[in-house]
């Protein structure tokens, strides 16, 4: 065999169109860019407030913010020709930002990049920044347009009446619209925690307390140029760390993101068994196979896809929280190897989004079908038939004593026909009023105000 070099992952294989979008933010080559961004807004940071004399003009400084709006394979090859030689990513990094600031005419102002900075005053603040980004603008639009088609057929078929079951027996009647916006209601609020998580930065030197900054300027207010530094990078300032930034924000995050996809599998089983029932038919692709041997088979591959890529997503967003919490001491290297994992958890959480809202736009409902179970089960109005005895026994007009008992006696166990039901309730000793409205009733009709709670997604 003679193949040339391969990846690994999937995602970046088979599936890499569905989760490119994250390479821009979640790859070695973003992180890096995170990193050109931090090291040069820091420099220019300084530079505008004049310490130790420097200065910098607007255009200068536009020249600089080019560097970074312009990064691109060259930066990365070269980053990787510097690594050869140092052994060490970030300060690779610097060397490519001084090579940028000798081009550009600007190396009065070489020894302001990294200055006072330790590796992970970098690090910390290009993870916060790739990571808000990555779920601000690739994740959370994908999740987006999961609720709003999940909200479309919620409404869709808020009126279509549907047996439910619960252990996965039959129980009593709701809509399909109903039970689709209990998960859109769901999704969402969890979604909305997602979005209060405030990602913080950190940038006080080589433990947590500016001594560089201050043996080089004490005259200089560094906590106050930390604070407003790192606010400007749209990040919330920690004032309290050890060298790292506590990362306690990027597991909250990332467990928050975990609990949307928990919520998301349950929807995927969901989905799964009502095409199992017939409740749903998937929509044939043209051209596309089903089953290898049984080319009546249509399998519902999107779901089952989701369902394992949640669950790898899971995996590793729960290992990563798990990690990221915990140092010796000061710092040790766990977090460097872990954080590199973002994109991965990510990566297999977006292609299940990616999966789901195809799937949903390839199944239909079969109101027939949903119709025909109810009409099957016609004992389910055994709940509306006891409940109301009940109320009349409260109100003395019927003298029938534990109805629950009754019911269950002639419907445990028993397939009913509606005219068993309408035979049973004619004999029931109740109020006229009473009997017309439980003869009235059909496991169709039997759905409370399911359609009405819909609109609670408005």
């Amino acid at each position: 065999m003679s193949l040339s070099v391969q990846p690994l992952s999937p995602l970046d294989g088979r599936y890499r169109d569905s989760v490119s979008d994250l390479g821009a933010f979640l790859s070695e080559a973003g992180l890096n860019h995170a990193r050109v961004e931090v090291e040069i807004e820091w420099l220019i940071h300084l530079a505008s407030k004049g310490v130790f004399g420097t200065s910098i003009t607007a255009q200068e400084t536009a020249a600089l913010r080019d560097v970074v709006a312009n990064f691109g394979d060259a930066d990365v090859a070269r980053i990787a020709h510097f690594e050869a030689t140092t052994r060490h990513d970030v300060k690779a990094v610097e060397y490519l930002v001084r090579e940028h600031l000798e081009r550009l005419g600007l190396s009065r102002l070489a020894e302001l990049t990294h200055f006072a900075c330790t590796s992970e005053d970098i690090n910390n603040l290009s993870y916060g920044i790739t990571l808000n980004k990555a779920v601000r603008t690739v994740w959370r639009p994908a999740v987006q347009q999961v609720i709003d088609k999940l909200a479309e057929l919620a409404r869709d078929y808020r009126d279509a009446p549907m047996l439910a079951r619960t252990h996965g027996q039959p129980a009593t009647p709701t809509t399909f619209g109903k039970e689709l916006a209990v998960f859109v209601h769901r999704i969402t609020r969890l979604v909305d925690s997602v979005d209060q998580v405030n990602l913080t930065g950190k940038f006080s030197g080589a433990t947590g307390t500016f001594s560089a900054h201050y043996a080089a300027a004490p005259e200089i207010d560094w906590v106050t140029e930390s604070r407003e530094f790192v606010t400007h990078l749209g990040l919330e300032w920690n004032p309290l760390t050890t060298q790292i930034e506590s990362h306690d924000t990027q597991a909250q995050i990332l467990s928050r993101i975990a609990h949307v996809n928990r919520v998301l599998h349950n929807l995927c089983t969901d989905v799964w068994t009502y095409i199992s029932l017939g409740y749903l038919t998937q929509i044939p692709v043209a051209g596309a196979t089903g089953s290898s041997t049984m080319p009546h088979k249509v399998n519902p591959i999107r779901f089952e896809n989701a369902e394992a890529n949640l669950e790898l997503s899971n995996a590793l967003c729960d290992s990563l929280a798990s990690t990221l919490v915990t140092s010796r001491m000061q710092r040790d290297l766990t977090d460097s190897t872990t954080q590199r994992n973002f994109g991965v958890a990510l990566g297999h959480g977006l292609l299940a989004l990616s999966n789901i809202f195809r799937g949903l736009h390839e199944v239909s409902l079969n109101r027939a079908a949903l119709l025909a179970d109810l009409d099957d089960n016609q004992e389910v109005l055994g709940e509306a038939i006891q409940t109301a005895l009940r109320a009349e026994r409260v109100a003395g007009t019927t003298s029938i004593d534990n109805p629950y008992e009754l019911l269950k006696n002639l419907t445990r166990g028993q397939r009913l026909t509606a005219a068993d039901l309408g035979s049973f309730i004619d004999g029931l000793e109740m109020s006229d009023a009473g009997k017309a409205r439980l003869r009235a009733l059909t496991p169709a009709t039997y759905v409370g105000v399911a359609d009405s709670l819909v609109d609670y997604l408005a």
